[in-house]
């Protein structure tokens, strides 16, 4: 059996042999291995490709759905930090570490350290949830979220406070390759 590629498609378009596709939809299924094919119609009314589009461009996915991009820590936040091996030895040693998740819900169910959550923007808030007697190591998808609660925290008294240098990506890299990167 020979494996169709997108480049096939793509070298049969410009050179305008056989068949295109346009206006119909192949449905392919695998377990009865049966083809099916549906002929589309346009809708006049839609706001994408009808008659009066009032969408002319794409959205930006990312930004639509509250992805965040990479971010990188900033420069002018001093704050103490720790690394991932670092951390890894200490929580392997028993040390009492809390372990301050400021990520957002939807980001601590893709993955997490079993820290406490509190989203960076609920810390002010809820920081009479933390015990300043304890060593607080917080950590965010890449550092950059977690320094600005260290910074914040150290402002409000907290001393023994670290940022996880590069966040739980860093956990994923130098750790644990199996932790889920996003």
């Amino acid at each position: 059996m020979r494996r169709l590629s997108s480049d096939w498609f793509a070298v049969k378009l410009i050179l305008q042999r056989g068949d295109s596709l346009g206006g119909r939809l192949v449905l392919f299924d695998a377990l009865a291995l049966k083809f099916r094919e549906l002929k589309l119609r346009r809708n006049s009314h839609c706001p994408m490709c009808g008659t009066h589009r009032k969408i002319h461009r794409l959205i930006d996915y990312n930004e639509f759905c509250g992805i965040r991009g990479e971010e990188e820590p900033e420069g002018g936040l001093n704050v103490p930090e720790i690394t991932a091996r670092e951390l890894k030895q200490r929580l392997d040693q028993g040390d009492d570490l809390f372990i301050l998740d400021v990520r957002e819900p939807h980001e601590y169910q893709i993955c997490n350290l079993r820290g406490h959550l509190i989203p960076l923007g609920e810390l002010p808030r809820r920081v009479h949830e933390l015990d300043s007697s304890h060593e607080i190591v917080a950590h965010c998808r890449s550092g950059k979220r977690s320094a600005e609660a260290v910074d914040f925290l150290r402002k409000a008294g907290f001393r023994k406070t670290y940022n996880l240098r590069g966040g739980i990506l860093s956990w994923s890299t130098e750790v644990d390759p199996s932790f889920p990167r996003y």
